[in-house]
């Protein structure tokens, strides 16, 4: 098969590669579409992996054409997503449910051979069935999707549960998961002693807070707006941001170039002086998560999204801002998975069947298998507007 193959740092040679063989318990995708992930770019032409050669690429869908056994044998056929992420299943977090915090966990794409190419050996375990009219795209953006759905049901925003109200199973892994009734949604979060009817800035201003507008930040605010989270601020830094964003529905209003002006001045003016009650920080730079500290209100939660660009460090008053207001300061990392109707995945894949989300809009530009390397270097050095890069047959 053809296949996409990194032999060093920035050495990805398009060429002939064995068609991957079978374990037990796995079977044979033909991949059918591939997103291009950020992290990707550092992979490949700065970083490298884990172990070379391999073939990157871990957004993807596809059918489903060979199997070990006949055991598996009933997913011949099947359009899937796939789970990239291949966890131990022995570690503590695993054995808590949490498969995205394993210990010992490999990875499709970065530890093991991934999707920029035309076959890929996926475990069962990692298969999920896509429903009828779903596309391979949008499938293909599963993975984002659900990491931006991690983010925003940690904070209690959305139907069902986050992965932070997961109660820790029994040894038997029945699975049973049970709701925290306290953990609600921003628009929820009231200020102590403050009367809704009286008209608090809560009645016409927003609760949430999102920084940046690149993948995660754009589908992330497409999650709110469709879990009914209308009292919304954006912050980018590009036009085209700007209009990605407002095809969305935001109101221009809602949104601020951080290029005008102060971040920390305009929210805490637009917010009356009070700040956000929950702030997703989707950059990762020193700069926006100090703002981050402090333009949420006291008892606020800060969601911190964005991969680090740097190293982090805060002065003196901006840590006191933790301390005095109490905030709570939250990692989140990859996305639930849990074959449940009540984890990340399933969260996404239901609304993408009945049509509420549409993340095929934020596909900017589509290779073949063979052209990738256009999609690569289109990222790498900015030469094109981009947010999603798709590869398809």
């Amino acid at each position: 098969m053809k296949a996409y193959v990194l032999h060093g740092i920035d050495d990805l040679r398009y060429e002939e590669v064995q068609e991957p063989s079978l374990k037990q318990g796995e079977v044979l995708v033909e991949v059918k579409a591939a997103g291009i992930c950020g992290s990707d770019i550092p992979r490949i032409f700065e970083n490298g992996t884990y172990s070379f050669p391999l073939i990157p690429g871990h957004e993807f869908s596809g059918v489903v054409v060979k199997t070990a056994s006949e055991a598996e044998d009933k997913w011949l056929g099947e359009h899937v997503g796939v789970f990239p992420l291949l966890p131990c299943k022995s570690c503590v977090p695993c054995q808590k449910g949490h498969y995205e915090m394993c210990r010992n966990y490999s990875y499709i794409g970065s530890r093991t051979n991934g999707a920029f190419a035309q076959y890929v050996a996926v475990p069962v375990w990692n298969l999920i069935r896509l429903p009828e009219g779903v596309s391979f795209e949008a499938a293909a953006m599963l993975e984002p999707m659900a990491v931006a759905v991690h983010a925003m049901r940690s904070v209690g925003i959305g139907e069902g549960i986050g992965a932070e109200n997961i109660k820790e199973r029994d040894r038997t892994g029945d699975g049973r998961v049970a709701q925290n009734k306290e953990n609600i949604g921003a628009g929820n979060l009231k200020e102590k002693g403050s009367d809704p009817e009286q008209g608090t800035w809560q009645d016409k201003k927003p609760g949430v807070i999102v920084c940046g507008l690149g993948t995660i930040g754009l589908l992330l605010t497409m999650f709110l707006k469709e879990a009914g989270m209308d009292r919304l601020l954006v912050i980018g830094n590009k036009e085209f941001q700007k209009e990605n964003i407002l095809a969305l529905g935001i109101d221009k209003k809602q949104y601020f170039d951080s290029r005008e002006g102060d971040v920390v001045d305009h929210i805490m003016e637009y917010t009356g002086g009070l700040g956000a009650d929950v702030f997703f920080e989707c950059v990762g730079t020193n700069e926006t998560i100090s703002e981050a500290l402090l333009a949420t209100a006291p008892g606020g939660r800060i969601q911190l999204v964005g991969n680090p660009a740097s190293d982090m460090n805060f002065d003196r008053n901006t840590y006191w801002k933790i301390l005095r207001n109490q905030l709570t300061v939250k990692g989140n990392w990859n996305s639930s998975y849990l074959h449940s109707t009540e984890d990340d995945w399933h969260y996404v894949l239901e609304r993408l069947g009945r049509g509420t989300i549409r993340p095929e809009r934020y596909i900017t530009q589509r290779f073949s298998l063979k052209d990738l390397k256009e999609g690569l270097h289109i990222m790498k050095n900015k030469t094109r507007e981009y947010v999603k890069v798709m590869i398809v047959p």
